[in-house]
C-alpha cells in the first residue's frame, strides 16, 4: 500500500465559489463536470498521486469538525496561506513549525466552512 488515502472529496454549497477558491490558492486549473447528479471539480493528477476532488451534490455538506485533509503546500506552505483570505476563506492556524524532521503546518476554513491544512517541510 502506497498511500492509506487514495481519494478525497471536499464539498461546496457554491460550486462555482469552490472551484475558484482552489484554483486561486493552489494556482491550479480543476477541471469540473457532472457525474451521476454530482458536480465535480478535479484535482489536477498525473494519475500517480493522490488526488480528490471538489463536490456539489446529495449527502455532501462542508463541515468545519471531523476528518482534516493536509493538502500538499508545496516548497513552502507561505505561498498558498498567503492567498487564503484574499479568496473568502480565514486562516485559523498560521504557519507553525512541527519540527526540523516535520516541517510546518498551518489550518484554514475554505470558501464553504470546510476546515482544511496545509503541510511542507518549509
Amino acid at each position: 500500500m502506497q498511500n492509506i488515502i487514495n481519494w478525497f472529496e471536499i464539498p461546496a454549497t457554491d460550486f462555482n465559489r469552490a472551484v475558484k477558491f482552489y484554483s486561486t490558492i493552489l494556482s491550479i486549473e480543476i477541471q469540473g463536470s457532472e457525474f451521476m447528479g454530482t458536480m465535480m471539480g478535479f484535482f489536477p493528477t498525473d494519475g500517480t498521486n493522490v488526488s480528490g476532488a471538489i463536490v456539489k451534490g446529495e449527502n455532501y455538506t462542508p463541515a468545519n469538525g471531523g476528518v482534516l485533509a493536509y493538502l500538499n503546500g508545496g516548497e513552502n506552505l507561505s505561498s498558498i496561506l498567503e492567498k487564503v483570505e484574499d479568496a473568502s476563506g480565514n486562516i485559523i492556524a498560521p504557519k507553525t513549525q512541527i519540527s526540523d524532521e516535520m516541517g510546518y503546518f498551518a489550518m484554514f476554513v475554505d470558501s464553504e466552512g470546510n476546515t482544511m491544512a496545509l503541510h511542507s517541510m518549509q
